[in-house]
């Protein structure tokens, strides 16, 4: 099983990114999936998840600017950034295979997002 992200990048604060989660070995369509990303220091924060019939969650200081979609079809998830802000900077990784709040199976490699003012 592989999780690959891509879509990070650096852009200037208001600018917007598209990650995107590749699932490879295995099908994930009856999982939940989600974003976290961790910033230099910091904890790893949850970001964004999507439960296998597309109910969404997002933390409090992303809501409406950020949004998560998967397509099952294709083991596929995504997040939409915009209005980034420069304290979005961090690594991003997508997760598979919720089996607590906040724990999962499989991670990505993570793909760096940096936001600059």
């Amino acid at each position: 099983v592989q999780l690959v992200e891509s879509g990070g990048g650096l852009v200037q604060a208001g600018g917007s990114l598209s990650l995107s989660c590749v699932a490879s070995g295995g099908d994930f369509s009856r999982n939940s999936m989600g974003w976290y990303r961790q910033a230099p220091g910091k904890q790893r924060e949850a970001v964004a998840t999507i439960r296998s019939g597309g109910v969404t969650n997002y933390a409090d200081s992303v809501k409406g600017r950020l949004t998560i979609s998967r397509d099952n079809a294709k083991n596929t998830m995504f997040l939409q950034m915009n209005s980034l802000k420069p304290e979005d900077t961090a690594v991003y990784y997508c997760a598979a295979v919720q089996i607590a709040p906040g724990k999962y199976v499989y991670w990505g490699q993570g793909t760096q997002v940096t936001v600059t003012s």
